[in-house]
């Protein structure tokens, strides 16, 4: 097993590099700087900026400066709000980022099994279309689209939920976690269906019915631990997914996490913010997929036993 844990932690440290280096370099690439307002600023002005935040080295004397502090944990300081780092920033938005990812997991995951385990148990009947059909409906509708459309029905036809803000009252995390959710909801409804599918036919299923046991006995037992190894495999990469893609969410709703840092960095083109950004939610989705790759490795055996083979 520890083996198996090396081994994905070497493959992710070049991933985590190759993001920071094209991500720096595509950065200092775009048209712009982050001196270049409506109004002109001087050219002392400017050099005395550039200097302070190391604008005026080489190109490769940044890039080394920025991986020397990244690797003491110096995200560096943000260029649009002076006095402060892009550490501080990211952790002040993180908790409700986290927090909005944490709530829209939990309905995917709950929607999600539950109409995929249900679909499952009668294969090619209406009881297997009806919420089949309702994910791909869930996959096709982006999250900026059901959004406005949750607002409407629920926030300004119905009145009954708040369509704005974040922690004045427990309605305010509905309707986000809901729109965020949705589409991974979808995509567990489908991955356990598919697991579901796979054990139900296997011997030790049939020796289970054949010692009498009643059959919600042998699904809930016997079968979705083996069903849903998929599943289990797609949360990692998913929470992260959706910490990262909460930024549209966030925008919708008006909620102040970290996307607002996020966007706000990329219209004043906040080099610093843009990359420390990129580059913890990278990491943090390279750890998440770490994390679902040992949790499925632990469940399943015979993932381990084809890595030392």
């Amino acid at each position: 097993m520890w083996r198996f844990i090396g081994f994905r932690v070497l493959q992710a440290i070049p991933v985590i590099l190759s993001v920071i280096t094209v991500t720096f370099f595509l950065v200092r690439a775009a048209p712009g700087g982050p001196f270049d307002t409506e109004k002109a600023v001087s050219e002392q002005v400017r050099a005395v900026l550039e200097a302070r935040y190391q604008l005026d080295l080489p190109l490769h004397e940044q890039y080394l400066s920025y991986l020397g502090d990244l690797f003491k944990g110096d995200m560096g300081p943000s260029f649009y709000y002076p006095g402060r780092s892009v550490n501080d920033l990211i952790f002040q938005g993180l908790p409700i980022t986290a927090e909005l990812g944490f709530y829209a997991l939990v309905f995917a995951l709950f929607i999600g099994s539950l109409a995929g385990v249900f679909a499952a148990l009668k294969p090619n009947s209406a009881q297997d279309y009806v919420p089949m059909s309702i994910a791909m409906v869930g996959i096709c509708m982006p999250s900026f689209l059901l959004g406005p459309l949750l607002v409407l029905v629920f926030g300004i036809w119905l009145d009954v939920m708040p369509i704005s803000g974040w922690g004045n009252s427990p309605g305010d995390k509905v309707l986000p976690s809901i729109t965020l959710g949705a589409m991974y909801a979808a995509y567990i409804a489908r991955l356990s269906r598919s697991g579901m599918l796979e054990v139900m036919n296997q011997d030790y299923l049939r020796t289970a019915r054949a010692k009498g046991l009643p059959e919600h006995v042998v699904v809930l037992k016997h079968a979705l631990r083996g069903g849903l190894l998929p599943v289990i495999s797609y949360l990692g990469p998913a929470f992260a997914a959706l910490l990262s893609g909460s930024f549209v969410v966030e925008t919708v709703f008006q909620i102040p996490g970290l996307g607002r840092f996020y966007i706000q960095a990329a219209f004043n083109r906040d080099y610093t913010m843009i990359l420390g950004t990129t580059v913890f939610l990278s990491t943090l989705i390279v750890v998440f997929n770490l994390l679902s790759d040992i949790v499925a490795a632990w469940l399943n055996p015979r993932l381990r036993y084809q890595f030392r083979n």
